[in-house]
């Protein structure tokens, strides 16, 4: 039998359904090329934004359309919707959707094999294993989140949020914050080395918060990169990233580790949201512009030449000019390598879904096109500054346009393309030449 899945938002939900596919190869499921030629599909959905969820509704109603061409053939399909959208909507999906099999939250993994089943004896759909009021298994980490053939992997250490910062609807859909055994997280990176992984980013909705009390132990997330630092050692991984770190909990001794092993990579992933810290205070954010550029500062004191990445809200309810001002001044302030930048959307059920002072949609247009053109100014200047000089990449593929060309990823997660003899999933010492876009073009060297 085959499966396709569509995985939308963060890296978690790609992670997530790369466990789900090792239950499916598992069981000797084939992964289709496309939703139409599938006996199963999953959307696994995201609800940080209202577009992710608009754009699962528009392919919700395309597979509704196919179950009914493939009933009326004789044939039979299964449809179903796991993450964050079926945990914050549940049975109101169905309503909407009745070609819906299944609406799976986010701990329901552990029910997925009783689907696979019904499907593979034909079964109609048990539609009461998720349905309201049914008992719901606590979330447990999957042993392994490995695409196979993959020299990248993502590791999950932890899940949900503590911070309830008032847009954001991750803690009500995600639940409390719960931390993974390390001997869990021990086990997984062995397992991954074993199949020649060069590169893990351990993941986590607020990474950094990692706290695991044992019965003898306890260990807090630098502890724990300092354990990883240790794990990985001669193995085949030879990078590490995390991601996501809110500002407010990285320690300075986090700093410390990760200065003092190579394997972290220098590039970090430190969302900001917003410049203003009346804006910051309204978005429960818990740091001021001042402390968030202090830490970026510290940052690049221990770590020369780290680069920081951002994610940038604006439009916020009762964002003024002036407000929005204090975002690009801190945008040129702290010059980040790249931002992940989108205008405020209400989220039910969160906190900024009842402030006043809505800002209209023209505004948030024009200030986020601002936004994205200045991003856009240091991005350049920022990878034109490193034409000529010699930096390490990982091969992770053959160009499709040029077979003599590879595909590969700085230390500082950027693109480059690479001419010269290289293995796939080897480290090499590469030139940056000259920059295409906001990709290198780079040359091996010995």
């Amino acid at each position: 039998m085959t499966y396709f899945f569509e995985t939308y938002g963060c890296q978690m939900n790609s992670a997530e359904s790369a466990a789900l596919e090792l239950v499916l190869a598992e069981r000797g499921w084939n992964r289709a090329a496309s939703g139409e030629e599938a006996d199963l599909v999953l959307l696994n959905t995201c609800s940080v934004r209202e577009t992710a969820e608009a754009r699962v509704r528009g392919r919700l109603a395309q597979y509704a359309a196919l179950k009914k061409k493939r009933a009326a053939a004789g044939g039979t399909f299964t449809l179903a919707v796991a993450g964050c959208m079926a945990e914050r909507l549940g049975d109101r999906l169905r309503a909407d959707f009745p070609a819906l099999d299944y609406v799976m939250g986010v701990s329901a993994r552990p029910l997925f094999p009783a689907v696979l089943e019904a499907a593979e004896k034909g079964r109609s759909p048990d539609q009461g294993l998720f349905a309201a009021g049914a008992e719901k298994p606590a979330f447990a980490f999957s042993a392994s989140h490995l695409e196979p053939g993959a020299f990248r992997a993502f590791v999950p250490i932890m899940h949900g949020c503590d911070n309830f910062c008032s847009y954001c609807v991750v803690p009500y859909v995600r639940g409390r914050e719960v931390s993974r055994n390390p001997d869990s997280i021990a086990g997984e990176i062995a397992r991954l080395a074993e199949n020649g992984v060069r590169e893990i980013t351990l993941l986590g909705q607020n990474v950094n918060s990692y706290r695991w009390d044992g019965a003898s132990r306890t260990v807090d997330f630098s502890a724990l990169l300092e354990l990883i630092a240790g794990w990985v050692g001669e193995t085949s991984i030879k990078w590490v990233r995390f991601l996501s770190a809110n500002p407010k909990d990285l320690s300075g001794k986090t700093i410390s580790v990760m200065a003092s092993h190579s394997c972290f990579c220098r590039h970090l992933h430190l969302p900001v949201q917003h410049g203003s810290n009346r804006i910051l205070a309204a978005m429960n954010r818990r740091y001021t512009r001042e402390a968030y550029l202090e830490l970026a500062g510290r940052l690049r004191a221990a770590l020369p030449g780290i680069s920081l990445s951002t994610d940038i809200m604006v439009g916020f309810p009762g964002e003024t000019e002036g407000d929005f001002e204090e975002t690009l001044d801190l945008m040129n302030r702290a010059r980040f390598s790249y931002a992940y930048m989108y205008h405020y959307n209400p989220r039910e059920g969160t906190a900024a879904a009842k402030l006043p002072g809505r800002i209209d949609y023209k505004t948030k247009i024009e200030r986020l096109s601002r936004v994205i053109a200045l991003q856009k100014t240091h991005r350049i200047e920022l990878l034109k500054s490193r034409v000529g000089g010699r930096e390490q990449v990982l091969v992770e593929g053959i160009s499709r346009k040029n077979a003599d060309e590879y595909i590969s990823r700085t230390e500082r997660d950027d693109m480059a393309v690479v001419k010269g003899g290289a293995a796939p999933g080897s480290f090499a010492w590469a030139r940056l030449q000259s920059l295409k876009g906001t990709t290198f073009r780079a040359v091996l060297e010995v």
